[in-house]
């Protein structure tokens, strides 16, 4: 439309005005379920990106505790080496053995507090690597469940092009499987 009032139609123009002053059902019916679609669509998407982040996090919280469990490793080898290097000097001939066995007591029962501090971060990690599995699986739900709104928003709009209703019942069947999905994912259902 010009400053002077000069309007050019486009060619779809039209029949757009048509559709939305006449009382189309068939194209009301496809312009709300592609609303209805997105929405559902937009939140099982929101809650596939939930569920990875949650999946990186239990992910980091493993690798920390693996950290931890490491250094634990290595302090207790620390300890042996040094349970090991006293239990050497005890047979050293001119050593009193005596002097050295409170040490060898000492490294062991330090070895058995650290041994159990490194099994704890073990299990730890452990339990996080599998809650990130677990996260993971249900974030592969919600994608799968997103995608299927999304191919069935597709078709939605192929029906309205085509106004084909067998199209309009695949996509309402496409749908129906993404919200079944979006379900087991909702329920945790493997």
């Amino acid at each position: 439309m010009s400053g002077q009032g000069f309007h050019v139609h486009g060619p779809h123009d039209h029949a757009v005005e048509h559709a939305a002053h006449g009382n189309d059902g068939f194209s009301n019916n496809i312009a709300v379920m592609t609303a209805i679609l997105a929405t559902v669509g937009a939140a099982f998407g929101y809650l596939g990106g939930a569920t990875q982040n949650e999946a990186a996090l239990f992910k980091n919280n493993a690798a920390i505790d693996k950290t931890q469990a490491a250094n634990s490793w290595n302090y207790y080898q620390a300890k042996s080496s040094k349970q090991n290097l006293a239990e050497l000097v005890m047979t050293l001939p001119g050593v009193d053995p005596k002097r050295y066995e409170a040490e060898v007591a000492r490294y062991k029962a330090e070895k058995e507090d650290i041994k159990k501090e490194a099994e704890k971060w073990e299990a730890s990690s452990t339990e996080w690597n599998h809650r990130s599995d677990q996260a993971m699986h249900k974030h592969h739900q919600w994608a799968l469940a997103t995608t299927a709104e999304q191919i069935a928003i597709s078709l939605a709009a192929i029906t309205l092009l085509t106004r084909k209703k067998w199209m309009m019942g695949l996509a309402y069947g496409v749908a129906g499987v993404g919200i079944v999905l979006g379900a087991m994912a909702w329920f945790a259902v493997h």
